[in-house]
């Protein structure tokens, strides 16, 4: 029995409608012209050479730097201007004194012993990097209910510091919760915790421990979280330790965030104000160059002074400020 061959041509596939294939053509060519329309014919000036290309980033920026001017640098010269003055801050006459807001400053030395508080202050910063720095480093490594840990630890900065301070206030009052605590251990109870000078001023720093640590343990982690993990992995096959990681990885890797950090802890130690004005309102020698400024310009109405002692308080955190970037500067690491 023999095979015939069939002749039949495969069937053709349908063509588009004619308004279809028209469209998709015009699509096609609007396209291709969009592209070539990109480049500058010749002898024409690029686009972003034009003068409004030039000028369309500084529309971008008008908004933010006229808020920068507005609510930063005009403040700060009616600051400036206002030291200069005697005025009360509340009438409108403003006699010009010169230099005598600075001269009263500077030869009063009692304004000036207010600083001695910024040292507990100081010691508490960084006491908040060290328990910032051990606890970022124990929870980048993979640890059960890290993520836990971290928001208990971040928690505390996101409270209001008003709240904060009122809630400590019953916490170091005689016979409050610190007090109670104690007394289940045997210990006496009805301390003045913010009766005596040493004992409130150690208290209070201990409340901006637990306060703003959470802010450097973000820092710190986030820091530790970018170096790139090929480094950990090659530091575990040549056996380092977590010490070693932590000496020849972390601590290099994360140096311009710690620099941050101390510059933070400094300007933070100079200027510190909710948490005593709150609990003690600068009593038993709790007083800060912070609140002793808001009470020669609200209680005193000495707004041209307080102007000078916040002038004052400004050139100190940007000397500070030179100083440690003249120490430390801020170096490029490269760990890879």
């Amino acid at each position: 029995m023999t095979r015939t061959r069939s002749t039949a041509s495969p069937p053709t596939p349908p063509t588009p409608p004619t308004g279809t294939a028209t469209a998709a053509t015009a699509g096609r060519r609007k396209g291709i012209a969009g592209r070539r329309s990109r480049h500058p014919a010749p002898g024409q000036a690029p686009w972003r050479d034009r003068p409004l290309g030039r000028a369309t980033p500084w529309l971008f920026l008008l908004a933010p730097l006229a808020l920068l001017v507005t609510f930063t640098y005009v403040p700060v010269g009616n600051m400036i201007f206002y030291s200069f003055t005697d005025w009360d801050g509340v009438s409108p006459d403003r006699n010009f004194v010169g230099g005598d807001n600075y001269t009263e400053l500077l030869t009063r030395p009692e304004l000036f012993k207010v600083f001695a508080v910024s040292l507990y202050y100081l010691a508490a910063s960084v006491v908040q990097i060290v328990v910032a720095l051990y606890f970022a480093t124990v929870l980048s490594f993979d640890l059960r209910f890290r993520n836990l840990f971290k928001g208990i630890l971040f928690f505390p900065y996101l409270i209001n510091g008003v709240a904060i301070g009122f809630v400590f206030l019953y916490f170091f009052q005689d016979g409050g919760t610190l007090d109670s605590v104690l007394s289940w251990f045997g210990a006496d109870g009805d301390h003045a915790w913010l009766g005596t000078p040493e004992s409130a001023n150690t208290s209070l720093a201990g409340v901006s421990v637990w306060r703003f640590t959470g802010l450097n343990f973000v820092l710190f982690l986030g820091a530790i979280q970018s170096i790139p993990g090929e480094l950990y992995e090659a530091a575990q096959l040549d056996g380092a330790s977590r010490w070693q990681q932590f000496r020849h990885i972390i601590a290099p890797g994360i140096r311009p965030v710690l620099s941050l950090s101390v510059i933070l802890a400094v300007s933070g130690s100079l200027s510190v104000f909710e948490i005593p004005y709150i609990m003690t309102g600068g009593a038993t020698e709790t007083s800060t160059f912070v609140i002793q400024t808001v009470k020669f310009a609200f209680q005193f109405n000495k707004t041209g002074l307080a102007s000078a002692c916040a002038v004052v308080l400004l050139a100190l955190i940007l000397l500070i400020t030179w100083i440690q970037r003249r120490i430390v500067p801020d170096e490029r690491v490269d760990l890879v």
